[in-house]
């Protein structure tokens, strides 16, 4: 049975984890201020909880965007040390004029 090579994993995606968390966010609001008008009929056929999971989905759509954001934050600071050191590297391995 003949072996197949195996490739190397390609880098993750970035995304804007922030843009589509607060987009998902917005319409758990959205679906929330929909439904609240017809609270009592929604309740008459057994549905009246679903007001209020769109408000529950939209507050942890909140903790979600807080989330992003810090980790979002983190991920540059960690990339301005790499490249800060790394700058310290260079200059430190350099001589006089520049050259190594």
């Amino acid at each position: 049975m003949p072996k197949t090579p195996l490739h190397p994993s390609p880098p993750p995606l970035e995304a804007n984890d922030v843009a589509i968390v607060g987009g998902g966010t917005v319409l758990w609001f959205v679906a929330f201020l929909v439904l609240l008008p017809f609270q009592g009929t929604l309740s008459d056929h057994g549905h009246g909880t679903w007001p209020w999971v769109c408000l529950s989905g939209g507050l942890l759509g909140l903790i979600g965007l807080w989330y992003c954001r810090a980790r979002r934050d983190a991920i540059a600071r960690s990339r301005a040390a790499d490249a800060s050191a790394d700058a310290a590297a260079d200059a430190e391995g350099a001589g006089p004029d520049g050259a190594p």
